[in-house]
């Protein structure tokens, strides 16, 4: 398997196989072409429709394909995402790996080595996958990204084993190649990159690091003096604004009920401190706390009047139930439906702000557009409670604000095809 790459914007052609395609592979499906899976994608609802909304939503960058060229079980796959979309299937059918590849995404988008990101990397190469005379093994992933730019494609390959590197990277847009690395020199540690620039000089070269990804440095190193450069900057900038904005959400039952010590507010991935964030919303967001308490309603047992906190003697809080004069019912008292429902509802009530996240403080938040991404989004929830989440997820995705992309087994597939607005994608076969 050849991953060296040995692209240069000179060459490329769309009429060609993709420069990261390793050698004996089938290259890359173009964007926008679909083969595989089953893909149920609704209909545009919302503020996309058209006007001065639309206008603002577009504005947003936000990830709307998912590439599996060559990643664990999936090959050849390309997956349309809409504002809320679930992947299904049997177990083994590949739902947890894409979005381990979308998430793998966001955080090299964020700057993340790439030894951080794929800890476990031999694990992302397909099992059919032969080495190359040099004992090189890899995977291929990649992502559009829709935004002012118009839409972006990213396409990645990695070198596996027996050295963890990026062998090929390719941003295009409108049409053009606008950067492009390969690796010249196993033995060091860079790739040769070259991106567009247009003016005096069509091309500019320069070693980047083969443990990042070159997009989300060009930032760094392109000027902005000429069109061309501004048009990779601009390319650029909306990947990583796309990718870096998403949170992995997995909401821990056993880790939500204790008292917990208070601090600044921001949610963990695992929920284990939603006392304290509900501590904050009470007191810093009580319009968004009230529509907590609403949901909340919707989806625990029983009347549910209010979402109470309580500053208990030894400095930590506890949050509870309020029953409308009956006895309250602290959180730990919930079932795990309860707690995990609560929790993604908070998730999708708050935004960035309340999430423990890498927030772009640089780009105002009307061009950021949150996207929840959430492995067994249906673990544990009734059907009542997962018909509730879901029809919140669609009614908040409606502004462009924030986007799902979660997992779900069969039987919660069914509702979500059932609820409009909702992408399903089956990975059936």
């Amino acid at each position: 398997m050849d991953l060296t790459g040995g692209s240069t914007l000179a060459r490329t052609s769309d009429a060609r196989p993709s420069a990261l395609a390793p050698a004996g592979d089938a290259p890359s499906p173009a964007p926008g072409r679909t083969p595989g899976p089953r893909v149920s994608v609704p209909e545009a609802r919302g503020p996309s429709g058209g006007g001065a909304e639309a206008g603002r939503t577009a504005a947003r960058p936000a990830v709307t394909e998912l590439r599996l060229s060559a990643f664990a079980g999936h090959r050849g796959a390309v997956h349309a995402l809409g504002p809320v979309t679930l992947f299904t299937g049997p177990s083994g059918s590949g739902k947890s790996t894409a979005l381990r590849a979308y998430e793998a995404l966001a955080r090299l988008g964020a700057g993340d080595p790439l030894d951080e990101v794929f800890a476990d990397a031999a694990d992302c190469v397909p099992e059919r996958a032969r080495p190359d005379a040099q004992g090189r093994r890899g995977f291929r992933i990649g992502c559009t990204v829709d935004g002012p730019a118009g839409p972006v494609h990213l396409d990645l390959a990695v070198q596996a084993e027996p050295r963890l590197r990026v062998v090929g990277e390719r941003l295009t847009g409108r049409g053009r190649t606008l950067l492009a690395t390969a690796l010249r020199d196993p033995g060091r540690s860079t790739v040769q990159a070259e991106w567009h620039t247009a003016g005096a000089t069509p091309v500019t070269r320069a070693p980047l690091p083969d443990d990042l990804l070159g997009t989300a440095l060009l930032p760094l190193r392109v000027a902005g003096k000429t069109a061309g450069q501004l048009e990779v900057l601009a390319a650029a900038e909306q990947v990583v604004i796309g990718l870096r904005s998403a949170f992995a959400c997995d909401p821990r039952p056993e880790r939500m009920r204790a008292p917990v010590p208070p601090g600044e507010g921001r949610l963990r991935r695992g929920c284990g401190n939603l006392a304290e964030v509900l501590h904050r919303t009470h007191n810093d967001c009580p319009r968004r706390h009230l529509r907590l308490a609403a949901v909340a309603g919707a989806g625990c047992a029983g009347p549910v009047t209010g979402l109470g906190v309580q500053e208990l003697p030894e400095g930590t809080v506890r949050a509870f139930l309020e029953r409308g004069g009956r006895p309250t019912t602290p959180l730990g008292r919930l079932g795990d439906g309860e707690l995990r429902y609560l929790a993604l509802a908070l998730t999708l009530l708050t935004g960035p702000g309340v999430l423990a996240m890498d927030r772009l403080a640089e780009v105002p938040d009307a061009m950021q557009s949150l996207t929840l991404l959430a492995d067994g989004l249906d673990r544990g929830l009734d059907d009542r409670q997962l018909g509730e989440l879901l029809r919140l997820a669609v009614g908040i995705a409606a502004d462009g604000h924030i986007r799902v992309a979660g997992a779900v087994g069969e039987r919660a597939a069914g509702e979500a095809r059932r609820t409009p607005g909702v992408t399903v994608v089956d990975l059936t076969g």
